[in-house]
């Protein structure tokens, strides 16, 4: 175990070589073979339509980056942590992408981001701070003793004036998007607010990440009813959805159920409606052009009228007794059909989000909870596009890795608890501090990260104060907790390649006869393996004379102990593997002994 987070190059290699084997000479890649395998021909240099920005290749070596950070538990910021699903990482969020790799590969069902629109007003963060040099960072006073962010230069202000306006923010964007596209699964989809500001671009860098073929719509959304002045020529009232999925051909947006009240007439075949049978606004055929002869004798002309169904379809109509004739108040004739609540199939989302929710909404909920931040984004529109997915499966994961306020986690909390599903959240938020003349920091709130937690804290809160006033629950409620975690160094020392002096070298080999770095508490460790070994942060873990059973995976632990009978103890558990600190082997002799007791019953040991 090498303590770094998934090798995104190895994992792309690793994926050609399941689809082109025979490309593959000595471990290299033959471009002649796979041109040839392809049949087609190499695009020239500048003769591809593509998205380039400065900064694109800085933008590719972030992404194939790896890490060895890690995630603690922040128990005292959670609720009810060892039995919680849900989960807030505090934490620059590229970083805590990659660090997600190994655990969240493909289990993601659904993306929502609301990013920086880079209006030339708003902070873009800055990836050189990324690797999270700690004791250098507070030495600087680029953070302070709690790692929160105070100095600017972590982030920065985009404005106009820089030569490279949407070239910084195509740069933030690209490894963020990737990496997310990663943790999506086969059937998943994302779903990123936007603006004019980089719609465009937006747009054009997720037809390279996710195929143009993958676009499933661009819904505009309607987040203020009028009034405003924003804009020097137009008062804009919208902004813009863009959703895209993983793999299109297995991605599902429902429709929504039609509801009762919108079928108002009841007869023994069930509840209907009444839909007019002439129809101009549907494309022009011919064969729905055809007279109809009313009760009265009146002859309604087809040469002036186009029906929903043909000829044919509106006689057996007739005979089912679907058609219905009425006489409006001119005394002229309209025909209707039933169309029954069984047969709908339901309503198609629509591209435009006129009346579904709007700012002030957003405003209102933070308020109602008492806390503070500017533009938050409406939970009911959060709602909607989480129906747009996670209809059928109420167990999917939803992450936002741009968490702000927290309204995703609202969202997901509500809507489980109006449909009696459990679907989860991931919300990352980075620790950006508040400023100081903030209604928020005058509150008492540091970050956002700390609005953040709040929010999700207080719409628990919520949602059981109104659980109590309710005579009955449903039979199997969600869960209302949250495990907090906060980004961090690793646990685990590391080795120093560069080193090379015989002197250095010697001090090396003592600094690592402990592999664990002072002060790193057993909790840490243990979350930093789970993390590591590629299982979820809602692994459960039993804890029998200090060895650590993973149950669902066959996995022991040992951090803190290890003698002759807790090897024996592991054996008989008959787990597939069993990790254990170096430190813990009193004597070569006893590593020995127990890599060949562990190997005879087929126990993979790794040692660290």
């Amino acid at each position: 175990m090498d303590g770094k987070s998934l090798n995104i190059t190895q994992e792309n290699i690793n994926q050609l070589k399941q689809i082109f084997p025979q490309i593959f000479k000595e471990d290299k890649v033959d471009f002649l073979q796979l041109k040839a395998l392809l049949g087609v021909d190499v695009i020239a240099k500048d003769e591809a339509y593509s998205l380039s920005w400065a900064g694109k290749y800085e933008a590719f070596k972030e992404i194939q980056k790896q890490t060895t950070a890690t995630l603690i538990p922040d128990r005292e910021g959670s609720i009810d942590f060892d039995n919680a699903e849900n989960i807030f990482i505090e934490g620059e969020n590229l970083e805590v992408l990659r660090v997600l790799q190994k655990s969240y590969y493909g289990k993601i069902k659904m993306i929502y981001i609301d990013p920086p629109y880079n209006t030339g007003n708003d902070f873009i963060y800055n990836d050189k701070f990324a690797e999270h040099k700690t004791e250098y960072l507070q030495k600087i006073g680029a953070i302070d003793e709690d790692g929160n962010i105070v100095n600017a230069s972590l982030y920065q202000q985009n404005t106009r004036e820089s030569g490279r306006f949407h070239s910084i923010w195509l740069s933030l964007m690209y490894p963020r998007l990737y990496l997310a596209k990663n943790l999506l699964k086969e059937d998943g989809v994302i779903f990123i607010s936007i603006d004019d500001n980089e719609v465009h671009n937006l747009r054009l860098l997720l037809d390279e990440l996710f195929g143009e073929e993958n676009f499933i719509g661009q819904i505009v959304w309607r987040k203020r009813a009028g009034g405003g002045s924003d804009s020097e020529y137009f008062s804009i009232e919208h902004e813009y959805i863009l959703i895209y999925a993983k793999n299109k051909d297995f991605a599902t947006i429902f429709r929504f159920e039609s509801e009762e009240k919108n079928y108002p007439f009841t007869e023994s075949k069930g509840r209907y409606t009444k839909k007019p049978l002439n129809n101009k606004g549907l494309q022009d055929s011919k064969g729905l052009h055809y007279d109809i002869i009313c009760p009265d004798g009146e002859v309604l002309k087809g040469i002036e009228n186009q029906w929903v169904y043909s000829e044919k379809s509106f006689l057996k109509m007739i005979e089912d007794d679907r058609i219905i004739f009425e006489k409006n108040g001119n005394n002229k004739w309209n025909i209707k059909y039933k169309l029954y609540l069984h047969e709908s199939k339901g309503k198609i989302p629509t591209s435009i989000l006129y009346q579904v929710a709007y700012n002030k909404d957003g405003n209102q909920e933070i308020k109602e909870l008492n806390l503070f931040f500017d533009y938050p984004k409406p939970s009911k529109l959060l709602k909607t596009f989480v129906n747009f997915v996670c209809q059928n499966n109420t167990e999917d994961i939803i992450l936002d890795f741009f968490a702000g306020s927290g309204t995703t986690a609202q969202a997901v909390l509500e809507l489980n608890e109006e449909d009696g599903g459990n679907r989860k959240f991931i919300c990352v938020q980075l620790n950006e501090k508040c400023k100081e003349t903030s209604e928020a920091y005058k509150a008492g709130y540091k970050t956002i990260a700390d609005i953040t937690k709040a929010r999700i804290t207080r719409v628990i809160q919520k949602i059981e104060t109104e659980r109590n006033g309710k005579m009955q629950l449903e039979t199997n409620p969600q869960s209302l907790a949250f495990k907090s975690y906060r980004l961090a160094d690793s646990n685990f020392k590391k080795w120093n390649n560069a080193i090379i002096a015989k002197t250095e070298l010697a001090k090396q080999l003592q600094f690592h006869i402990v592999s664990t770095k002072e002060g790193s508490k057993t909790e840490n460790m243990l979350q930093e393996l789970i993390l590591k070994l590629g299982l979820p942060l809602t692994t459960k873990i039993e804890n029998k004379n200090s060895v650590f059973y993973v149950i669902d995976y066959k996995i022991a632990i040992c951090l803190e102990t290890f003698n002759l009978e807790l090897r024996q103890n592991i054996i008989d558990w008959k787990p597939r593997q069993v990790v254990i600190l170096d430190s813990l082997f009193e004597s070569d002799e006893f590593l020995t002994n127990a890599k060949l007791r562990f190997k005879e019953h087929d126990i993979e040991l790794t040692v660290i």
